[in-house]
């Protein structure tokens, strides 16, 4: 790819237009858009311009979001092409990068629009952020019941090019209400004379348009399908959702869950983009927070330093102890927040997992203390047993406290991802030191 961008850039600057045009004609938009993220910035507008218009539109949506600005901004004094890329974009794609842009920006862009399409996307900007109304695309196939196969497929032939997905037709009634949805691999295999009323089951899986996002990704983890139909609250059919838009936001949910369990504020932009303001202003609140939180574990220390003073040897396994219940937070808040996200577990069943979970890190911390009582009994024997007890109790401490705050942080409507692994550990560590030195003191007699 390297000798393929060097071989571009070379021709634009000797600007043979004519062999640019004869080098992409036949590229896979996927490699195009490759191409342009790597090339320089006035260079990606120049190739952009010489893409022809339906390889420019599939271009453009495997773009990233910050080059897919870049190229709006190149194109702002070519009013014509950016009017003709913006109403090829797929409603859905649009829609999608259009929330990314400034109010103002946005508003601009929207009146570049043909009529019919500036309707289209007003409509599914107008439904509530991270909604599936957001994600749904107005381009699908639907017929009637009483249409025959034969008739159907006259129709797909003549309407189904602009069509998002053609695995599976729509059936509606007089009202525009869903009644069914059917493969096209059973209208293929059907006699021409039968009717779509005859190949319906009724049985059929939609979505809420002003249903949460997530749902979405649930409902298509379930079902194995490529596409889903959107309806209102009284039914009526509005769209399809995609599985790729969907995976889409999957991507995303991810990459701002990772972000969050950081403890970063919200997810980031490249961080090789990103201005170093922007990169301290995400991260350093947090940092702070957890900066006066670990003062407790400072206070605890000093509130034990007649014991400490007395056995200097207990300082030897501090680390260890508070690290390792911290570590056995964090895997079990790693595992709830997936679960809780993927609709495996539900905020009801806290009670029951927290019993499993006692179960299991109290094994965990018996095989740990097995472990840290071997090297207690070479470095120090004499506080071998408030080492092993302390492993014990630390690390189902620490995985108890991983587990219940993400259900706190759902409970109190908040994101169970804010149950960042920094915050768990601070926790764990606080914890730790008081159980380590009150062990200590009670075993030892210093008290």
């Amino acid at each position: 790819m390297t000798e393929i961008i060097d071989q571009f850039q070379e021709l634009i600057s000797e600007k043979e237009w004519k062999a640019l045009r004869q080098q992409i004609a036949d590229m896979d938009p996927v490699d195009v858009s490759e191409i342009i993220e790597s090339l320089d910035e006035e260079d990606d507008i120049i190739l952009f311009r010489l893409l022809p218009r339906e390889q420019a539109k599939e271009t453009f949506q495997h773009l990233t979001i910050d080059k897919q600005e870049q190229m709006i901004e190149g194109l702002a004094h070519h009013a014509h092409k950016l009017s003709s890329l913006l109403n090829d974009l797929d409603p859905d794609d649009r829609t999608a990068f259009f929330e990314e842009l400034p109010g103002q920006v946005s508003q601009r862009l929207i009146q570049m629009l043909s009529p019919e399409e500036r309707k289209v996307t007003i409509k599914l900007l107008g439904y509530p952020e991270e909604s599936i109304g957001r994600l749904m695309t107005p381009h699908y196939v639907r017929v009637k019941p009483d249409h025959t196969v034969g008739q159907t497929l006259e129709y797909i032939r003549k309407y189904g090019k602009d069509s998002e997905t053609l695995n599976v037709i729509y059936v509606v009634d007089n009202q525009m209400k869903l009644v069914d949805d059917i493969r096209i691999r059973d209208i293929l295999l059907a006699e021409p004379d039968q009717t779509i009323r005859e190949l319906m089951d009724e049985r059929f899986v939609s979505l809420s348009a002003f249903d949460d996002q997530e749902l979405a990704i649930r409902v298509f983890q379930d079902q194995d399908r490529v596409a889903l139909p959107v309806v209102d609250t009284e039914g009526l059919l509005l769209g399809i959702v995609t599985v790729d838009d969907v995976m889409d936001v999957v991507e995303e949910e991810t990459t701002e869950d990772f972000h969050k369990f950081g403890s970063f504020q919200d997810a980031i932009v490249n961080p090789l983009k990103a201005k170093v303001s922007y990169l301290y202003q995400k991260r350093i609140f947090w940092l702070t927070v957890l900066v006066f939180m670990n003062v407790f574990s400072g206070a605890a220390i000093a509130h034990f330093e007649s014991t400490i003073t007395s056995v200097v040897s207990l300082l030897f396994f501090l680390p260890l102890l508070i690290a390792s219940s911290g570590n056995a937070g964090a895997q079990s808040a790693t595992l709830m927040i997936r679960s809780l996200a993927v609709g495996d577990v539900e905020i009801t069943d806290w009670f029951k997992l927290l019993g499993k979970e006692f179960l299991v890190s109290m094994l965990l911390g018996l095989t740990m203390a097995i472990g840290v009582s071997l090297i207690a009994s070479f470095r120090a024997p004499d506080i071998m047993l408030v080492v092993a007890l302390t492993m014990i109790l630390t690390v189902i401490t620490g995985s108890l406290i991983g587990l219940l705050l993400p259900f706190v942080f759902t409970r109190l409507k908040l994101d169970p991802a804010t149950a960042s692994a920094p915050l768990i550990t601070s926790l764990a560590d606080i914890s730790g030191v008081l159980i380590y030195f009150t062990l200590a003191t009670w075993i030892l007699g210093l008290g």
